[in-house]
């Protein structure tokens, strides 16, 4: 695991267990603009490191969000300093909105958050633990598992499959 100072993750695979975790917190987001996202960046590679947490701030909280292995989720809450050097790691370095679905949500005012879930027909895994999506005013922000790490998107949700998610509503 990336070792980030202060930042103390507690993985979740049950999309009902991370909403009800996180639920109070980020119902005092709601009606709040996305001020500045940041993302690890790899400086010699001039890079995304998609391993490390998307973290979105909200001005009066900061949101750090990382996925992991095939579903599992951790959100934490103002824990990472980012002026702190990343241990180890001198080629790391955080970046503000370097990425596209980023920029278009920042200033946006948040009007809900969810937990989505792909439903599947295995039997051992039923619902995979898949993203946190928010839902602002003028654009969708999904901080997705690609597998290992982290993915972002803005599709809109009228493009997202009809079939095989599920929302868990957190705010």
């Amino acid at each position: 695991m990336l070792a980030i100072e202060g930042w103390k993750p507690e993985w979740h695979h049950d999309a009902e267990a991370l909403a009800a975790t996180h639920r109070h917190m980020f119902v005092r987001l709601i009606g709040r603009r996305l001020r500045s996202s940041w993302l690890l960046w790899d400086v010699a590679q001039r890079g995304w490191f998609a391993d490390g947490p998307v973290i979105l701030d909200f001005g009066t909280s900061r949101v750090e969000i990382s996925h992991r292995k095939f579903d599992e989720c951790a959100i934490t809450w103002d824990q990472i300093d980012m002026s702190v050097p990343i241990d180890m790691y001198e080629h790391f370095d955080w970046r503000a909105d370097p990425h596209a679905a980023l920029r278009r949500a920042r200033g946006c005012r948040l009007r809900a958050v969810n937990i989505i879930e792909r439903t599947t027909s295995a039997d051992w895994r039923p619902r995979v633990l898949h993203a946190v999506e928010f839902l602002f005013d003028e654009a969708r922000l999904a901080v997705y598992n690609a597998m290992d790490e982290n993915g972002l998107t803005d599709v809109p949700e009228g493009d997202l499959p009809a079939a095989h998610w599920r929302r868990v509503h957190i705010a």
